[in-house]
Parts: C-alpha cells; structure tokens; sequence
C-alpha cells in the first residue's frame, strides 16, 4: 500500500473488506500484493451489493447523500457507471421500492417516471468489476475510486436510502417554476441606464 493514502486510494482493510466477497479472499489479496493496479472482479450478495447508475445521475446521488443524507459507502466509476456498494439484498429490493413510488422503469406513463435513469441492482448471482486499489491506474482502466473502501466493515446504505437519494437527485434535475414562461417577444429595457 502507499505511504500517503489519498481518499481515492483502498486501504489495507478495505482491500480485505473487498477481498472477502471472493470465493479465495487470500488469493484476491496476493494478486494486488503482486499488483495494486489491477482491477478484480468480485461477486456480489455477500459482502455488499452494487447499485450502478449512469455517470451524472449516480454523482447527483452521491452528492445528495453526502450534502442531505447519511453519507454513502464505497463508491466507484466503471465505464461511464457510477457504482454504489450497499447492503446486501438492496439489489433485490431496491427496484420494487421505486415501482411502488412510481419512479421505476414500469411507471406510469409521463410525469416523474422519466427522472430517474434505470438503475442495474447486481446482488446474488452477479459480480462486478472493482478498481484497482490506487487512484493512478484510472487514466489505464477507465476506473476509479470516489470513495474507496477503508476498513473491514464499511457502513453500506440499505435500499430505503438509496430510493431516497435517488428520488431527490431525481428531483434535483427537474427544474420546477411557479412563474408563466417569459414573454420571448417582450421588450428589454435596462434600467440600469436610468437618469
């Protein structure tokens, strides 16, 4: 590991947190004692479940968590994904909270439904490619760490927070006016210029 951690960068115990999801947690920690930049992949449903959002989405709700909310775990980027480590079973439980809120991929037709992107809940059965454990290999990879992982047993949020970071990010990127549209033909007189 290296002498100076930044926040992008996995610690010693968050790499055996990671490394624990694995089938061989001893294996998985001597390939990145071997080599630190290599991304892994990892099964889900264990250690942690991954919530993956498109890239501005997943930040608008990595913002609303951190500037409203409890925080957030773990939190990478994987080609274009914002990727969001919680609690196991959030995967499986996630997309019917935001059907019976209707901001799921079967809403109702219109309204709030367009909103919120789809969001790939990976739990039990699936796996997902981490980051190295350090920040340099992002430019290589095209991953990173937002917030990597840093000790043996993160807080990871649960589905009822992530439907609620994803609601107000949601309703964050709907601009919402009580006032009529401007008049386009209108006239604009500066009054600034006033004698």
């Amino acid at each position: 590991m290296s002498s100076t951690p930044r926040i992008s960068d996995v610690t010693t115990d968050g790499a055996a947190w990671l490394a624990s999801a694995g089938t061989y947690p001893r294996s998985t920690l001597a390939l990145w004692e071997e080599r630190p930049d290599a991304p892994v992949v990892l099964p889900c449903g264990s250690a942690f479940d991954v919530v993956s959002a498109p890239a501005v989405f997943g930040r608008r709700m990595l913002d609303r968590l951190w500037e409203e909310g409890p925080g957030s775990g773990p939190v990478a980027e994987f080609r274009g994904r914002t990727l969001l480590f919680a609690a196991p079973g959030t995967a499986q439980r996630l997309p019917s909270l935001l059907e019976w809120e209707e901001w799921g991929a079967r809403g109702r037709g219109g309204g709030r439904t367009d909103a919120v992107p789809p969001l790939l809940c990976h739990g039990t059965g699936d796996a997902v490619t981490v980051p190295a454990l350090y920040g340099a290999a992002a430019a290589r990879t095209g991953s990173r760490w937002l917030v990597a992982p840093d000790s043996r047993h993160p807080w990871l949020p649960g589905p009822e927070v992530l439907l609620w970071a994803a609601v107000r990010a949601a309703r964050a990127a709907v601009r919402i006016s009580i006032s009529p549209p401007a008049d386009q033909g209108a006239k604009v007189y500066d009054v600034s210029r006033r004698r």
